[in-house]
């Protein structure tokens, strides 16, 4: 089968790069599971702060953010900081790294009334942090995609890849594919792709992240409550659905797989937020994980290959893939066309993977 475009991976990375190049040529997109979003994208507990990430991500996010208001796919939800009485150091300079305006603790505990006066001794708020509804994102590009013609193909693991002239050959299943232009978004597996190609890995590494749902703390109306984050990363939770999820910001260094919550890293981390509030946990209804795949300097890696032109690189998206995914698109789609790029230059060779070349 030929085509002009070929996408390795179908979460939202894949699908934003396919509806914005579908204008421009023909494209497939392979997604080696049986749904789309299957790995990271259907497991995040999606929030759009433009202030999260480095400078690079947050360029991304700024450049992403008229989509999302547009789209309707963003509900207030706010966001608080909270810190123990001895991290007031730590505390402050999270607060300015994100922007959060520092607040007294009645305040604090009249947006989330279950924290613990003895251990919560500092609170930050932001009131423009906000819910992003990650499914009907990914199933807005999803129906762009098709709309535009795009032959999205499922179950289609790519297990050869090889390049002869200026055309590449993918094999996925009993199909042989052939493109002049392949593009990389395969999310955990970007450097497993890339090997397959013949390309030098870039050093991307998936680290874990487990959530565990939990009934409303003491039955508790949270549907206005704030998303809640330790400082240090050492915790963070907020609504889900009239429910309260909670993560212990776990970062473990993991190979590519279908991830599953690991039970004493949920423990630990509950005992991190129980320590903060006066609800314990009584009950957990479900928990999984997901896999947040960061480059070495932990931006996106976008653009062509230093050895290879034709071989395009949309990886390390990390905690920031759908915040991102508007900016991140256009920008793939402007280099494959040779258009100058919308997000400016220097952003560009910023996220360039030329970055990592000696």
């Amino acid at each position: 089968m030929k085509t002009d475009i070929l996408i390795i991976g179908g979460g939202i990375a894949g699908l934003s790069a396919a509806a914005a190049l579908a204008p421009h040529a023909t494209v497939t997109l392979l997604e080696a599971e049986d749904a789309l979003g299957y790995h990271a994208s259907g497991r995040s507990a999606a929030m759009f702060l433009k202030d999260y990430g480095n400078d690079v991500v947050r360029a991304l996010n700024y450049a992403s953010a008229d989509h999302h208001e547009a789209a309707g796919i963003l509900n207030q939800r706010g966001m608080m900081m909270v810190a123990r009485p001895h991290e007031r150091d730590d505390f402050v300079t999270e607060a300015a790294h994100f922007n959060m305006q520092e607040i007294g603790m009645d305040q604090a505990r009249a947006h989330v009334p279950i924290l613990n006066p003895e251990t919560s001794a500092y609170a930050a708020y932001r009131a423009d942090a906000h819910d992003l509804d990650a499914d009907r994102l990914l199933q807005s590009y999803t129906a762009q995609a098709r709309r535009d013609g795009v032959n999205i193909v499922q179950n289609a693991q790519a297990t050869a890849i090889s390049k002869t002239a200026n055309v590449w050959r993918v094999q996925a299943g009993d199909k042989t594919y052939h493109t002049t232009i392949l593009i990389n978004a395969a999310g955990a597996w970007v450097d497993e792709i890339a090997r397959l190609a013949g390309i030098a890995p870039l050093g991307f590494q998936p680290y874990r992240r487990s959530m565990a749902r939990i009934p409303a703390p003491g039955g508790h109306d949270v549907s206005t409550w704030p998303f809640l984050d330790g400082v240090n990363e050492r915790w963070y939770a907020k609504p889900d659905a009239g429910k309260w999820i909670v993560s212990p910001s776990d970062e473990d260094p993991v190979d590519p797989h279908d991830a599953w919550a690991d039970d004493m890293v949920l423990a630990q981390g509950l005992a991190r937020y129980e320590e903060m509030v006066t609800e314990p946990v009584t009950r957990l209804e479900t928990s999984w994980a997901g896999l947040r795949t960061f480059s070495p300097d932990r931006a996106l890696v976008i653009g062509a290959d230093v050895s290879e032109p034709t071989f395009y690189w949309l990886g390390g998206q990390g905690g920031y893939g759908f915040q991102t995914a508007p900016a991140a698109s256009r920008l793939i789609a402007d280099l494959v066309t040779g258009q100058v790029p919308e997000i400016g230059a220097d952003i560009a060779t910023a996220l360039s993977p030329s970055r990592f070349s000696s």
